[in-house]
């Protein structure tokens, strides 16, 4: 039996309708109420009861990372879904992480740390060290009215990966994963975007300027975003426009066995 924790989420959904014909599938959810063509269970890291009886009879588990939350949190949450994962008797934990050149990224200890935690198991892991989203950075530099991008890119890139790739790359190596026992994937994107190139998409009316790391910081406090988003969001930026994160290449085609989709147009889907 496969189960898919998150389901809910925007990775989780993809992956679900990509394993909703499938007889062997349940998905792992907060909130089992909502119709799914596939069994649903109730999974809710943090209430970590509900894992235990959630993972029962559970072969291959996609364990979609709850990053949502300060780092002790996220830590708490995963620890909690591989301590239960590891009583329930589960043969191998497909876990999807950072990408290694988001080590200078505020949120990647959680993913180091629980990377580790799994390595330290007597079960089958694989690890899927995910890019960034092409959909994260469409949003980071979203277009005003009046025709700017203004996010603090600087003059960095990113090798951005469409989401719904990801979702295809997971659902691949979940369903195989005997094959992809005990490795690490990384999976980055063959084009690395900046802000002009967001820019050119929309057209010669839209212009890319950059601003400074202070004016965005306060432009997301102002916007409403919980206190530990602010430096995810700016240290996201600010890796980018550092030169980090524009590293391509990467194991992604090899999983998807083809061309990846294009970051660009992925972007403003």
């Amino acid at each position: 039996m496969i189960l898919v924790t998150g389901a809910t989420g925007a990775l989780g959904t993809l992956i679900a309708e990509r394993l909703a014909d499938r007889d062997d599938t349940v998905l792992g959810t907060r909130a089992p109420q909502q119709p799914r063509r596939l069994p649903v269970r109730h999974i809710d890291f943090d209430e970590p009861g509900t894992l235990s009886k959630g993972f029962e009879g559970v072969d291959v588990l996609l364990l979609i990372s709850a990053g949502y939350g300060e780092d002790d949190t996220v830590i708490a949450r995963h620890g909690a879904a591989v301590d239960a994962a590891e009583k329930a008797g589960v043969g191998h934990v497909v876990y999807t992480s950072l990408t290694a050149a988001g080590d200078h990224l505020p949120y990647a200890l959680p993913h180091r740390w629980t990377e580790r935690r799994l390595q330290e198991t007597a079960m089958n892991w694989t690890i899927l060290r995910n890019g960034l989203y092409a959909e994260l950075l469409g949003g980071l530099a979203a277009p005003t009215a009046d025709g700017r991008i203004t996010a603090p890119l600087g003059g960095g890139r990113l090798a951005a990966v469409a989401r719904a790739d990801l979702a295809d790359a997971a659902v691949r190596v979940t369903t195989e994963a005997p094959a992809h026992a005990r490795r690490i994937y990384e999976l980055v994107g063959e084009q690395a975007i900046g802000g002009a190139d967001l820019a050119r998409t929309h057209g010669p009316h839209v212009t890319y300027e950059p601003e400074t790391l202070a004016q965005a910081r306060a432009r997301v406090a102002a916007s409403g975003a919980e206190p530990f988003q602010i430096p995810m969001l700016v240290g996201t930026c600010s890796a980018i426009a550092a030169g980090f994160m524009s590293r391509t290449g990467g194991d992604l085609r090899q999983l998807l066995g083809r061309a990846p989709r294009s970051a660009l147009a992925a972007a403003f889907a």
